[in-house]
Parts: structure tokens; C-alpha cells; sequence
């Protein structure tokens, strides 16, 4: 199954020319504690709902973007670039 993701920078395509580079969470820094690191590389929420998700459109314009998807229907709602990213 297939669904459309809008990359801000080529406008709609389909999901097969992304790649899924994961949910975004705060890093862990440099005063952590071993099981916070281990939490931050590991564990995931693994939610049924909307989520900020990291995503790399590979076939297109190679840039990451991020995009608020429902984990259960694949909707997205809406995709942007991170704060500080380079203009397209």
C-alpha cells in the first residue's frame, strides 16, 4: 500500500520514493545517564496517532524533511523543513 507525502521542496509523490528516517524525540545530551542513552537510541513510543516523523525524499531532491503522520490511516497532514535548514 502507497499514499502520497508532499515534499516541501517537489510537491506531492508517492510514499515509494521516500525513506522513513524515524519519530522525532529530544537527543539525549552530553550529561545523560547511561539508561537515558539507552532510552534514546532504543526505545520508541511506537503511538496509534499523529506523530513527527524524520523523512529523506531519496528519489527527488535528496532533502530531510519532517511530517506529521496518523501511524494507523498514513494520513499526512502536514510536511515542513526543520528550523535552520537551508532554503530549497
Amino acid at each position: 500500500m502507497t499514499f502520497l507525502i508532499t515534499c516541501p521542496n517537489c510537491g506531492p509523490r508517492e510514499a515509494l520514493e521516500f525513506v522513513f528516517g524515524g519519530e522525532t524525540r529530544l537527543r539525549a545530551g552530553p550529561g545523560s545517564t547511561d539508561g537515558e542513552l539507552a532510552a534514546y537510541l532504543f526505545f520508541r513510543r511506537n503511538v496509534n496517532g499523529w506523530q513527527t516523523e524524520r523523512w529523506v525524499h531519496q528519489s527527488g531532491c535528496r532533502k530531510w524533511f519532517l511530517a506529521e503522520r496518523h501511524t494507523m490511516s498514513n494520513e499526512v497532514r502536514r510536511t515542513y523543513r526543520p528550523h535552520g535548514a537551508a532554503p530549497a
